[in-house]
């Protein structure tokens, strides 16, 4: 018996992984105020004894030593808890760096069941099972969601990078030791979100990003997004740091997103390979029904 992933399914995977919850919505909401006191000093306990490292430096070290690649073709194990519904699959992931990022749903002995290929001003996606697909840009998704989907920080988040930082500039950038726990932090104001504060003139509320680094090899291995003027907040940890096949990188990756709803997205990588070319394309069948998504 085949299982049926349904088209609503696909799209929230889709709008999870572009992490449409924790990016600028238009609608104000109240947060405590202890939502940023992780960003505004050093811990104080714990005998750490790491040397203070500049905001240049730190950034330095994490584009030193992240995962770099020209394609990326990978396999991994999924596991979802989307308001309260859980889903299990397999993807592969083919990425052209700063191009596309094509992923490919499948359940049982490989049975390609979806796609979704995303550029950077782009998206469609196809369900094989229900016969019907989606074709937009981030223009009209955008403002059927009131948010900014990001194809760098998707990119960069699904292995552990990181994305738009203030690489010019260390006034925008806190260099934070966490002695509590032994590891570096770096964070920093969203460069989209800062731009609207300052236009808008609304009440100073920083949306922030903050990585948290292995003081051995500068890993990241956590990336937050605060967004207290929306009360949301994402967190991606990076776990099992393997050498395996030329590549090293983390093989688990665990997002948790807090919003209206909730939603968990584990990542278990079986492989990852770098630096093969790939064939990144989305084959929709002339018979399929289009979607129509309306705003609610």
């Amino acid at each position: 018996m085949i299982r049926k992933i349904s088209t609503t399914t696909c799209f929230q995977l889709l709008l999870t992984l572009c992490f449409f919850v924790v990016i600028s919505c238009k609608q104000r909401k109240h947060v405590q105020k202890t939502v940023t006191e992780t960003v505004i000093a050093d811990t104080l306990s714990g005998r750490c004894r790491l040397d203070f490292k500049s905001s240049k430096t730190l950034s330095n070290n994490i584009k030193e030593n992240e995962f770099g690649f020209t394609w990326v073709n990978a396999k991994a194990n999924v596991e979802t808890l989307i308001d309260g519904k859980e889903e299990s699959f397999d993807i592969r992931v083919k990425i052209k760096k700063d191009s596309a990022i094509l992923v490919s749903i499948q359940y049982l002995l490989g049975l390609e069941v979806a796609k979704i290929l995303i550029t950077k001003d782009s998206v469609k996606l196809v369900n094989y099972i229900q016969k019907n697909y989606f074709v937009g840009d981030f223009n009209y998704i955008n403002d059927l969601l009131n948010t900014e989907l990001d194809f760098n920080v998707l990119q960069a988040v699904l292995f552990g990078n990181s994305a738009e930082f203030y690489e010019d500039d260390d006034l925008k950038l806190k260099p934070i030791i966490d002695r509590e726990n032994c590891h570096y932090l770096l964070s920093t104001e969203r460069k989209r979100k800062l731009k609207k504060l300052q236009t808008t003139g609304t009440e100073l509320k920083k949306a922030l990003q903050i990585l948290t680094l292995s003081p051995e090899n500068y890993k990241i291995l956590k990336n937050e997004f605060i967004d207290p003027g929306t009360n949301r907040t994402f967190i991606a940890n990076y776990k099992n740091f393997t050498q395996k096949d030329s590549v090293y990188a983390p093989f688990n990756v665990d997002i948790d997103i807090y919003a209206e709803k909730k939603a968990n997205i584990k990542i278990e990588y079986v492989r990852i390979e770098k630096n093969t070319p790939q064939k990144i394309s989305i084959n929709i069948p002339n018979k399929y029904d289009r979607l129509q998504i309306q705003k609610k």
